[in-house]
């Protein structure tokens, strides 16, 4: 092994050590319709989210559940909302400056280099973004707001709490990102990801189910990334 190699499997391995929770994928037999309602739903949520930066207590509660199958990963948020920020709006619209919404961010292998992000509102307008270099290292900060997903599905549904979102993601979409090391997942695959929310309103918060420990604001912060691991 270089020693290259070896220095990043060692800063990856302390990343996860130090700074990750792990939080486990169920597989499911579960056939799983894309229709923002929740009341099917099977798997445990997680949460609530909290100040990303800080772990402090969120005014209003978000609460993930994520399960997967051979071909699709799915994600599931219950959002409190007693003052909906945002519209519908066209597809890759960059809700994340306007609108309530919830976002998951995806980077198997934790370089920080082409991972994903999706984020979708109350009203089911959504985008889903290639982030392909975040720091000087690999050339500055370079994004691709025309990368889609195929066979990605998201739907909100309005409720009377705030609102629900569904999304569905197609294994065999992420496995084409060019060195991305998107992998179909089996039982014992872990990535590195971390999943949001921003909530505008009265007072902006900005929310994850990991808050990151090195205080920094922002959400794009993959060494500090969650492990999931995709389970039995």
């Amino acid at each position: 092994m270089k020693f290259s190699s070896f220095l990043y499997l060692f800063t990856f391995l302390y990343s996860i050590n130090n700074h990750s929770q792990t939080f486990s994928i169920p597989k499911t037999s579960e056939k799983i319709k894309i229709d923002g309602d929740l009341t099917d739903w099977k798997t445990p949520f997680l949460g609530p989210f909290v100040i990303h930066n800080s772990g402090e207590k969120a005014k209003q509660n978000t609460m993930v559940s994520l399960s997967w199958n051979d071909e699709y990963l799915f994600i599931a948020y219950r959002s409190a909302d007693s003052q909906i920020v945002g519209k519908p709006q066209k597809k890759d619209s960059k809700i994340y400056e306007t609108d309530d919404l919830v976002e998951i961010f995806i980077d198997p292998d934790g370089d920080g280099k082409n991972y994903l992000e999706i984020g979708v509102n109350a009203f089911s307008a959504n985008y889903d973004m290639l982030i392909k270099c975040i720091s000087p290292e690999c050339g500055g900060w370079k994004t691709d707001m025309n990368f889609d997903i195929e066979g990605f599905e998201a739907v909100s549904k309005i409720t009377s709490e705030g609102f629900d979102t569904e999304i569905k993601i197609p294994f065999s979409s992420l496995e084409k990102i060019e060195n991305s090391h998107f992998l179909k997942p089996k039982i014992g695959t872990k990535w590195k990801a971390n999943i949001f929310r921003i909530d505008y309103g009265n007072t902006t918060e900005y929310l994850a189910l990991q808050p990151y420990k090195s205080l920094k604001f922002g959400f794009h912060q993959p060494q500090e990334f969650a492990v999931f691991e995709f389970v039995e």
